[in-house]
């Protein structure tokens, strides 16, 4: 019995999580920001509103949207600067995945939904020498004026954690 009330406490948990993540996934000024550190590797995932890169969640329309598009782009790209991680870890930028629907950029298009909340998605991976090494990433994402805040989860080989970095911190500390 008692098995089975664990079995059902934990599905009801589960469940739980998932609705509020789900009612979390956009929220104008903040982001989201997976980190996971392998002995060679350090990716970054960035799941972010449009709107806080942007300043709109659309296709642009006008020649200045269209250059804020370029502009944002750009510095996604520019992954060495956006996350510099501690020097300890001896890494290096690698490859740069950004999707959208809204911008129709990536294979899938990004995530968004029916109601016209446009998200963008990053993948920015560093390959490194000595990634468990890295005590810190200082997080860029705060070039982007409408972003207030980023919720981070990390895994690391000091081990698993949540944190919220809030403008004007950028410095993530990589323990728990």
């Amino acid at each position: 019995m008692r098995l089975r009330d664990a079995t059902a406490l934990a599905s009801l948990w589960l469940a739980a999580s998932l609705s509020l993540a789900a009612e979390h996934a956009h929220v104008h000024g903040t982001a989201r920001l997976d980190v996971a550190i392998d002995a060679g590797k350090i990716t970054l995932q960035l799941e972010t509103p449009l709107d806080n890169l942007v300043g709109f969640e659309r296709a642009p329309r006008t020649d200045a949207e269209r250059q804020r598009v370029a502009d944002m782009l750009a510095t996604l790209r520019q992954a060495g600067a956006l996350f510099a991680i501690d020097p300890a870890a001896q890494c290096t930028p690698g490859r740069v995945d950004v999707s959208s629907a809204a911008l129709q950029l990536g294979p899938a298009g990004g995530s968004g939904d029916p109601d016209g909340h446009a998200n963008l998605d990053g993948t920015f991976e560093f390959s490194c020498a000595r990634a468990g090494q890295a005590a810190y990433i200082d997080v860029g994402l705060f070039a982007f004026p409408h972003l207030k805040s980023i919720d981070v989860q990390a895994a690391t080989p000091r081990g698993q954690f949540r944190r919220q970095l809030v403008r004007p911190d950028k410095r993530l500390v990589l323990s728990k």
